[in-house]
């Protein structure tokens, strides 16, 4: 005698063969995403010490790198090249954006690269301002945009403490690259505090902006090769200083970076515990059910 089986307990989907349930995790997805977590936790952490060892040394090097910029800027401002008010960016400006080459530290590069995107929106003869890249990300966020306005691109800058040797090499090539600019600008981070930094922009002049300079002649025995030379330490000396400020940035943003994302992570592996011991009752109550249901059919 055959015996006739309602057709709803054919339905594939009502089928349970202790396989995974439409919209449901097994256990198996859960513990394998739980051991991901808990990894990545372990990584997070790890960075955080990392970065908070190199914060502290580059908080040490930049109270001394400090005094290279003031000195620079002490100069423009008494000669009268800086202005006291900030003034719109002039045609064939020389724009000079400092990151570096590492990431995972949250908006430090990307608001270099959005200040500089700014000014050359804003300004309508942009065509002739010249762009100097410094780090990786830098030229990975500007070198398509700008392709022709890129002079010079440089990494290899921020996998190490930055160092006046690295400024050196930096100012030498943009003095060598026969580039012709009144004015330039250094956009960096400048570091306020561990939680808190400000894209800032520190101006740079040609050797003609400084034979121009109103007040050159309150210096004593000051002729030309004294002024080039002096034009190429300043140059040197504020970079090095934007790089050591943009460091102790970077380093501050990565700790509070890696220290959010292992809170994140702490976060999501009690929600994935509760998920997995929840799931794991469900389990162990189903096969109850069925051990139960079985003896009572016998």
């Amino acid at each position: 005698m055959i015996k006739l089986v309602p057709k709803v307990l054919l339905n594939p989907q009502l089928i349970n063969n202790g396989g995974q349930t439409r919209g449901m995790a097994t256990l198996k997805d859960i513990r394998m995403r739980l051991k991901s977590v808990k990894n990545i936790q372990k990584i997070t952490q790890s960075m955080k010490m990392v970065s908070a060892a190199k914060y502290a040394r580059a908080e040490r090097d930049l109270k001394v790198a400090r005094s290279y910029g003031d000195g620079a800027q002490a100069f423009y401002i008494g000669t009268e090249l800086q202005p006291k008010e900030d003034k719109p960016h002039t045609p064939g400006t020389l724009l000079i954006a400092l990151t570096s080459d590492r990431g995972l530290c949250g908006a430090v590069h990307s608001g270099v690269a959005k200040k500089v995107r700014q000014i050359m929106n804003e300004d309508p003869e942009a065509k002739q301002m010249k762009i100097v890249t410094i780090g990786d990300k830098a030229k990975a966020m500007l070198a398509k945009t700008y392709k022709d306005n890129v002079l010079l691109m440089f990494n290899d800058f921020g996998k190490r403490p930055p160092s006046f040797g690295d400024a050196i090499t930096v100012a030498n090539c943009i003095l060598q690259s026969g580039c012709e600019f009144e004015k330039g600008v250094i956009l960096y981070n400048r570091f306020r505090s561990v939680v808190s930094y400000t894209i800032s922009e520190l101006p740079v002049f040609s050797m003609e902006a400084l034979y121009k300079s109103p007040k050159l002649d309150i210096y004593d025995s000051l002729d030309e090769s004294v002024i080039r030379s002096y034009h190429e330490y300043s140059l040197a000396s504020l970079i090095f200083y934007a790089m050591k400020e943009n460091a102790c940035s970077e380093q501050s943003s990565r700790m509070t970076a890696m220290d959010n994302a292992s809170k994140n992570a702490s976060e999501m592996i009690q929600k994935l515990t509760l998920s997995f011991n929840r799931t794991r009752q469900a389990v162990i109550t189903r096969e109850l059910i069925e051990i139960i249901s079985g003896a009572a059919a016998l």
